[in-house]
């Protein structure tokens, strides 16, 4: 059953790209840290870029009750996580969601994640002309301890 599991996983991984071209956001190495059973929530990571800029305005996931773009930053000597209401992508410049820093955040689980597991993500990207569309992603579940992709994770997404 794993190699079913994996030519589904491509598959659906594939059509998320075909969904970033037409939003004009493209986007890298989508994925999600693992839970344990009862964890009711975790962060969800990709590097974006647009060729011609655009901003993230929200976001949504079928695996959690709230989903919101989150930023984590130092604050006097303290680590602050708050959520934003837009994430800015300046034309030609690579914005990395990553631990420690912006991610998108999935609250109020309703399943455990599991490695291997695909996490589907609706973004809201409005574009230069201020239309808001959605992007479809597809994010692979990672180990609970997974502090960035896999090396062998660098297709388009």
């Amino acid at each position: 059953m794993k190699p079913l599991k994996t030519c589904i996983a491509a598959t659906l991984l594939s059509l998320s790209a075909t969904a970033a071209i037409a939003s004009d956001l493209e986007i890298k190495s989508p994925w999600v840290r693992g839970t344990v059973a009862g964890q009711k929530a975790t962060g969800a990571f990709m590097e974006l870029s647009s060729p011609s800029g655009a901003a993230i305005v929200g976001a949504s996931s079928p695996v959690a009750g709230v989903t919101e773009v989150h930023e984590m930053k130092m604050d006097g000597g303290v680590m602050k996580m708050r959520a934003v209401q837009r994430l800015d992508i300046a034309a030609g410049k690579p914005v990395s969601l990553a631990p420690g820093g912006y991610h998108v955040m999935l609250m109020d689980l309703k399943q455990q994640l599991k490695k291997g597991d695909v996490v589907p993500l609706t973004l809201q990207v409005e574009n230069k002309d201020k239309k808001v569309e959605t992007v479809e992603v597809k994010a692979e579940v990672r180990e609970l301890t997974a502090a960035a992709p896999a090396a062998d994770a660098k297709h388009k997404h």
